[in-house]
C-alpha cells in the first residue's frame, strides 16, 4: 500500500497530461483542421470556445453529481472516456461530428482536473498538499511544453486524425497506469446545495476565483490563435510555430518545477504574486514585439513560466482558503477557468476575424494587469510584515 500511495501523484499528473491536450490540441493544428474540414481558421477555433463553455458548465455540475463516487473508479472511467473520444475523433467525417465529440469528450473530462486536485488532499500529509496539488497540476505544463509542440510537429506532417489517435492511445495508457497505482475506497466530501451555499457567502473564493477568469481570458484572447498570429505577423513556418510552443512548454514545465519547490515555504500568495509578474512580462512583451520572430519567442518562453504556475497557486489558494469547501471550490476554480478561456478565445477570434492581429496583445494584457490587482486584493492578513 505504502509504494501505491507513493506513486499516486505521479498516475494523477499523468492523467492531467491526458486532459491538458484533450483540451489544448486544437490550439496546436488550427490551420491542419481549417483545411482538413473546409472551415475557416476562425470557425476552427470555435471548438476551443464551445469546448470551453461546456467545461465550465460541466465542471460543477459534475463535481454535484459525481461526489459521492469512489475517486479510483471516478478517474480511471474520466480517462477512459477521454482516450475512446480521442481516439473516435480520429474518424470524424466531418467538422459537425469532431464538434459533437469534443463536446462530448469535454463534458466528461471536466472532472479530471479538479478531482484530481481533491484527490491528492486524501493520500498525503497536510503539510504536503499544496506542493502535491502543484505537482499534480504539472501535467499541464507537460502537455503543453511536449504535447502541444508534438501535436503542432504530427499535425503538419500527417494530419490532425493520426493526432487525435496518439492521444487517444495516450489516454488508454494513463488509465490503465491510474487504476493501478491509485488506491481504492477514497471517498471526498459529497457536494450538496448548503456547499454551494456556502462556497458563494465566501468572498476571499469568489475573489479567487475572479482572478483565475482574468488570468485565463487574458491568455487565451492570444494562446487559442498564436499558431496563425505567428505565421500571420512573422511568416513562421510549422517548425517556427511548434519551437514556439515548445518554449512556452517548457518554460511552464520551468515554472512549476519551481512554484511546487518554493509554495510550502513561500506560501502561495507570494509564489503567486511572482508567476502572475512573470505572465503580464510575457504577454506584454508578446504584445510590444509583435512581427518579430525572435523576440516574439523570448516572450511566450517568459509568459510561459506563469501560465501553470498561477493556476496551480489558486487552487493551494483555494483549499487553503477554506479546506471544507475544497471540492466544489476547486470544481469551481476549474469552472471558471474554462469560463476565462471561453471569453479569451471569442474575443481574440473576433480580433482575428477583422484582422486586429496587434490590438490581440494589448486586449490580453490589460486582462492580466486586472487579475494582477486582484492578486494583491487578495493578500491574505497573515502575510502582513512578513518579508
Amino acid at each position: 500500500m505504502h509504494a501505491v500511495k507513493r506513486f499516486a501523484p505521479t498516475a494523477l499528473m499523468l492523467g492531467n497530461i491526458v486532459t491538458g491536450c484533450s483540451v489544448l490540441a486544437p490550439a496546436g493544428m488550427l490551420r491542419e483542421l481549417s483545411d482538413g474540414l473546409g472551415v475557416s481558421v476562425t470557425t476552427a477555433g470555435l471548438l476551443i470556445t464551445f469546448g470551453a463553455v461546456v467545461l465550465c458548465i460541466g465542471s460543477p455540475v459534475s463535481a454535484w453529481l459525481t461526489s459521492r463516487i469512489e475517486r479510483r473508479t471516478l478517474l480511471t472511467v474520466t480517462l477512459l472516456v477521454l482516450a475512446l473520444t480521442n481516439a473516435a475523433s480520429a474518424f470524424a467525417p466531418d467538422y459537425g461530428s469532431l464538434l459533437v465529440l469534443r463536446l462530448i469528450m469535454l463534458a466528461v473530462g471536466a472532472l479530471y482536473t479538479p478531482q484530481a486536485a481533491g484527490t491528492a488532499a486524501l493520500i498525503v500529509p497536510v503539510q504536503k498538499r499544496g506542493s502535491t496539488i502543484a505537482y499534480i497540476f504539472l501535467g499541464w505544463s507537460l502537455a503543453a511544453a511536449i504535447g502541444l509542440p508534438l501535436i503542432t510537429f504530427v499535425a503538419s506532417r500527417y494530419g490532425w486524425r493520426t493526432t487525435y489517435g496518439g492521444i487517444g492511445v495516450l489516454g488508454c495508457l494513463s488509465f490503465l497506469l491510474l487504476a493501478w497505482r491509485l488506491p481504492g475506497g477514497l471517498m471526498g466530501s459529497p457536494v450538496d446545495l448548503k456547499t454551494w451555499t456556502d462556497v458563494g457567502r465566501n468572498r476571499t473564493i469568489i475573489s479567487l476565483l475572479s482572478i483565475t477568469t482574468l488570468q485565463m481570458s487574458g491568455q487565451f484572447v492570444v494562446f487559442t490563435f498564436m499558431g496563425p498570429l505567428l505565421a500571420k505577423l512573422t511568416g513562421a513556418g510549422p517548425d517556427a510555430i511548434s519551437l514556439a510552443f515548445a518554449g512556452y512548454g517548457m518554460c511552464g514545465f520551468i515554472g512549476i518545477a519551481i512554484a511546487t519547490r518554493i509554495v510550502d515555504s513561500w506560501g502561495a500568495w507570494k509564489t503567486s504574486v511572482l508567476f502572475t509578474v512573470l505572465l503580464l512580462a510575457g504577454v506584454a512583451g508578446w504584445a510590444l514585439s509583435a512581427g518579430i520572430y525572435p523576440l516574439m519567442v523570448a516572450a511566450v518562453s517568459i509568459w510561459g513560466l506563469g501560465f501553470a504556475s498561477t493556476n496551480s497557486m489558486q487552487q493551494v489558494r483555494l483549499v487553503g482558503a477554506a479546506p471544507q469547501l475544497a471540492s466544489a471550490s476547486v470544481s469551481l476554480n476549474t469552472s471558471v477557468l474554462y469560463v476565462g478561456q471561453a471569453v479569451g478565445s471569442a474575443i481574440g477570434g473576433f480580433l482575428y476575424a477583422h484582422d486586429l492581429l496587434h490590438a490581440a496583445g494589448y486586449v490580453a494584457a490589460a486582462f492580466v494587469v486586472l487579475a494582477l490587482v486582484m492578486v494583491f486584493l487578495t493578500k491574505p492578513k497573515e502575510t502582513i510584515g512578513r518579508v
